[in-house]
């Protein structure tokens, strides 16, 4: 089974993070969720982000996401892969310089990469999108074409595969995405 890494923050989207999470662990595979600053244990605030209709995701309290490891001790050589939650944790996980770094080890090494919603932006942030097709929320369409890459305009219920990345555009993707992303497992 495989050892996966999950970089998170608060607020990111609560299910685009509990549901990777959990679906990965029932499936036998490790995953570490880590978050900058913080240690095993330590809890991350989530939101929920819903499509009520509005001109964009309504957004309402989550749960708060218990951490499974501590960031400052994350050796990202001795993970098989990567999970990139939504919601808007990307936004402020984008700035960080190490997080960046964490996220172009698994691209330079061919690793599998999962992301979805939101986790484009840290993508486009870290300059691994060049090239490559990559499917996310449609306000983050800028993002990606903006990096370099080709923005997968599909159903929210959908997801896509461009070598080693999976995405998909919000968590009613949730079937379609961890079926492409066990598969490159």
């Amino acid at each position: 089974m495989a050892k996966i890494l999950m970089i998170t923050g608060d607020f990111t989207e609560d299910y685009e993070t509990m549901v990777p999470f959990q679906t990965l662990l029932a499936c036998g595979h490790e995953v570490d969720a880590v978050c900058p600053g913080k240690a095993a244990g330590d809890t991350v605030k989530t939101a929920i982000h819903d499509f009520e209709g509005d001109q964009t995701y309504s957004e309402k309290p989550g749960h708060n996401f218990a951490l499974t490891a501590d960031f400052a001790a994350v050796e990202v050589a001795s993970y098989d892969a990567l999970v990139v939650p939504g919601g808007r944790a990307p936004e402020y996980l984008r700035m960080n310089p190490q997080v960046l770094a964490m996220v172009r080890h698994f691209f330079d090494a061919g690793k599998p990469v999962a992301a979805i919603c939101h986790g484009a932006q840290l993508l486009a942030a870290a300059g691994v999108l060049t090239g490559r097709t990559c499917s996310a929320y449609p306000a983050c369409a800028y993002e990606v074409t903006a990096s370099g890459g080709t923005f997968a305009d599909i159903a929210v219920t959908e997801a896509v595969t461009d070598g080693n990345l999976v995405t998909a555009p919000a968590w009613p993707a949730h079937p379609a995405w961890m079926k492409q992303f066990m598969a490159l497992l």
